[in-house]
C-alpha cells in the first residue's frame, strides 16, 4: 500500500451532521431510502395500533400520598361533622337525629372523597364505572339522607 491510499475498511471522516449550506451539496447516498418495489409510497405507515391505553401501574409513592390526603380529609370531615351536629342541636333538632345526620354526612363525604382521591391517583385504572360508580352513589345517597334526617 502506498502512503496516500486509504484501505477499503477504513471509516470515512463524516462528522455525523451537515450544515444547511452543505445539505445541497450532499451526495445522493445520504438521500432517503427508496421504497421497495410493489409498495405504495403515498400510503401512511401505521406506527402503533389505535388501541385503548393500557392502565399503568400505580407506584407506592402515589398510593402513600393519596392515602395521606385521604386521612387528612377524614380528620377535617370529623370536625365538620361535629360542627354540623352542634348546628342542628342549636336549631332544636333532637340530639339523636342530629348525631345520625352528622354521621351520614361524614360517611357521604368520605365516600365522595375516596372516589376523588382514587381518580386522582390513577384515572385510567380507578376512574371506571365499576369502581367510581358505587362510591359516588353511596356518597350521594348518604348526603341526601343527611338532609332528610337533619330536618326532623
Amino acid at each position: 500500500m502506498q502512503k496516500d491510499q486509504v484501505p477499503a475498511s477504513a471509516p470515512t471522516a463524516d462528522p455525523g451532521f451537515k450544515l444547511p449550506d452543505q445539505a445541497a451539496s450532499a451526495p445522493a447516498a445520504d438521500a432517503a431510502p427508496k421504497p421497495a418495489a410493489g409498495t405504495d409510497a403515498g400510503t401512511p405507515i401505521e406506527v402503533a395500533p389505535a388501541a385503548a391505553p393500557v392502565p399503568t401501574d400505580t407506584s407506592t409513592r402515589d398510593l402513600a400520598i393519596g392515602g395521606a390526603a385521604f386521612v387528612i380529609l377524614l380528620v377535617i370531615y370529623f370536625f365538620v361533622r361535629n360542627a354540623y351536629v352542634h348546628h342542628l342541636v342549636v336549631r332544636r333538632v333532637a340530639p339523636s337525629s342530629a348525631g345520625s345526620a352528622g354521621w351520614l354526612m361524614f360517611v357521604g363525604l368520605c365516600f365522595l372523597s375516596a372516589a376523588a382521591v382514587l381518580a386522582i391517583i390513577n384515572a385510567s385504572k380507578f376512574l371506571t364505572f365499576a369502581v367510581t360508580g358505587p362510591l359516588v352513589a353511596v356518597g350521594l345517597i348518604a348526603l341526601v339522607a343527611t338532609l332528610f334526617i337533619g330536618r326532623r
